[in-house]
């Protein structure tokens, strides 16, 4: 038990850590989420994930990117998407 609960404690800490990597700043990106206030949007990568790119072609094509930044733009939009209730918009 002591060890499940440990395991939870380092893996709370690991998130908390990786969540601190996506910073705001007015100055940069015109306030969107960033990757350490860098100017490598959060969409951004979300969207290259998206369109098949994988971790080592992103890493390789921005070498500041580095596998926590790319945990932490998944970690982010999983908060997002965390709401209890989503409605149908009519236009």
């Amino acid at each position: 038990m002591k060890t499940v609960f440990l395991h939870l404690l380092k893996k709370i800490y690991k998130m908390e850590s990786l969540i601190k990597r996506i910073t705001v700043n007015a100055d940069i990106c015109h306030g969107k989420p960033t990757i350490r206030n860098m100017r490598y949007p959060v969409e951004m990568i979300m969207e290259l994930l998206s369109s098949g790119m994988t971790w080592k072609e992103i890493m390789k094509d921005f070498p500041a990117i580095v596998e926590d930044d790319i945990r932490a733009c998944l970690l982010y939009a999983t908060k997002l998407s965390r709401v209890k209730t989503i409605h149908k918009v009519f236009a």
